[in-house]
């Protein structure tokens, strides 16, 4: 079936003439495609990361070297998604002149998600081939992710704190596959 846009509607689930380059924090959920859990498991409360769950990780810490105007706040790995909070800065780093963002500029949310899951596509694909990983069908992630625009301080503690803590609240996670 051809693409129709009369018929094919995307919804966008952004906040509307919002600029997503804005200088502050955002907390982003991506999510394994069918939400099966390649990137390890959870026992007594805590993520046992699997080899592809590190590759995921090693990406993560990657995203400040790409982004001279993204700093890393927080971050988890689970066993079919990952959270992670950055905050985006008005002035690049100190010291970051070099890698700089493709508009050569500040960056933008989309631009990290789509950077972070080709990367780490492209690195779990030769997991696939090179280490046996398992693999995955069509996309490892899903089409989309979820941000919320961070706004203030008592969010920041409050989402932190959800991200610090998903990992002991597995069982009740939503996107858990085993959840009723």
């Amino acid at each position: 079936m051809t693409y129709n846009p009369d018929i094919h509607h995307r919804r966008s689930i952004r906040v509307p003439d919002y600029d997503y380059s804005q200088a502050g924090y955002y907390f982003i959920t991506i999510c394994v495609q069918n939400r099966e859990c390649l990137l390890g498991e959870i026992k007594n409360g805590t993520m046992q990361l699997n080899t592809a769950g590190q590759m995921v990780c090693q990406w993560f810490d990657e995203l400040e070297n790409k982004f001279p105007h993204l700093k890393n706040n927080a971050f988890v790995c689970m066993p079919n998604h990952i959270h992670l909070v950055v905050q985006i800065l008005s002035e690049p780093r100190q010291g970051q002149t070099h890698r700089s963002t493709p508009t050569g500029g500040s960056v933008s949310i989309p631009q990290v998600v789509q950077w972070f899951k080709t990367m780490t596509s492209n690195a779990y694909i030769k997991g696939v081939k090179n280490h046996h990983w398992q693999p995955f069908y069509g996309k490892l992630w899903q089409r989309n992710y979820w941000e919320h625009i961070v706004w203030d301080d008592k969010n920041l503690l409050f989402i932190r704190d959800y991200i610090i803590n998903n990992p002991k609240t597995w069982e009740n996670d939503v996107l858990n596959p085993t959840h009723q």
